[in-house]
């Protein structure tokens, strides 16, 4: 891979987790603490909606961003041509 490529994909790499980062972000620190009075007025089974994302959905949402993170940047490994070979990781 020449430089150009590896600079583009680097940036492609940088631009997605910066974008997984700010949704994790809006998600943690928004519905957790910014929004959480107004969130509380909903209900999950008898839990505040507010208090579920501080506890429960921020966790989750960050599980849901790293598949998204490993399947995009499988895409992006093929696009590019990276690879990973069972040879050279059992040294045969």
């Amino acid at each position: 891979m020449d430089a150009a490529a590896r600079q583009s994909y680097w940036k492609r790499n940088l631009r997605l987790m910066a974008s997984l980062l700010v949704v994790w972000a809006l998600v943690s620190y928004g519905a957790g603490i910014l929004f959480v009075e107004q969130l509380n007025t909903l209900s999950i089974m008898g839990v505040p909606l507010g208090f579920w994302f501080a506890q429960q959905g921020a966790i989750l949402t960050f599980l849901i961003l790293i598949a998204i993170y490993v399947w995009r940047m499988d895409k992006l490994d093929q696009e590019f041509g990276i690879t990973e070979y069972e040879d050279e990781v059992h040294g045969s």
